[in-house]
């Protein structure tokens, strides 16, 4: 069995009398400690399968497994304790506490597991040593995504999911960002998912699964995964 499983995984949301398929019968695998980047436009059902491997939604219809073990069939307690224990998120927008520090929104999230990481140390790996004591609104936008990036792998996830992480970044901190995210992906060993529109960086990862109105229209190993330096758009 692969690290992650979907099988014909399908979401259904209901408006009223309408239905809308947001995914219809995904099916696809990740393996462990790969960079993997999922592409799709909007509507494309991306959104919807990260929340379903994190644990924030539930599916309508087929299986979904990480490391072994089946997380469609959790109990609502159980998907909390998942989400709190082996899942790190980093979203578009960064989510930071605004009336806490940077080291104190990275110990807010180590306090919540039995293994995690040492915050100040988390912190100084993703260049913010100089930066542990001040305030989001006393930091850049790509400083905030760094905190934000800290914050979820202090938790020493099993797995780490992106919802378009360099979306409200500029091009040269975008960068900063990916090339952090692919450091942790090679020197820990963390299996890290990045959800995107942008097709450039399909370069970086280690697997490419495009969707396409719900469906996965494929999943293909990249063999010769490229620095995130040499990568343009």
């Amino acid at each position: 069995m692969s690290y992650i499983e979907f099988r014909d995984v399908r979401k259904t949301y209901k408006t009223g009398d309408v239905e809308v398929n947001a995914l219809n019968g995904a099916d696809f695998y990740i393996e462990k400690g790969e960079l993997c980047v999922i592409l799709g436009q909007s509507g494309a059902g991306k959104t919807t399968l990260l929340n379903i491997m994190g644990g924030m939604d539930k599916l309508t219809k087929g299986n979904v497994f990480l490391d072994g073990r089946e997380i469609s069939s959790l109990s609502d307690k159980d998907l909390a304790l998942y989400r709190r224990n082996d899942i790190g998120f980093v979203f578009q927008f960064y989510n930071l506490i605004p009336n806490l520090t940077a080291v104190e929104n990275v110990e807010m999230a180590s306090q919540l597991v039995k293994d995690p990481m040492e915050p100040e140390k988390i912190l100084a790996e993703v260049g913010l040593s100089d930066r542990m004591k001040n305030f989001p609104a006393q930091l850049s936008g790509g400083e905030q995504q760094r905190v934000a990036i800290a914050r979820a792998i202090a938790k020493n996830p099993k797995l780490l999911l992106c919802d378009e992480p360099t979306g409200a970044l500029d091009y040269q901190t975008g960068k900063a960002i990916l090339r952090l995210l692919q450091k942790l992906c090679i020197g820990k060993g963390m299996t890290v998912v990045i959800i995107t529109h942008n097709s450039a960086l399909t370069a970086m990862a280690d697997r490419v699964i495009r969707l396409k109105s719900g469906k996965v229209e494929s999943n293909v190993v990249n063999e010769n995964p490229v620095p995130v330096d040499a990568i343009e758009w």
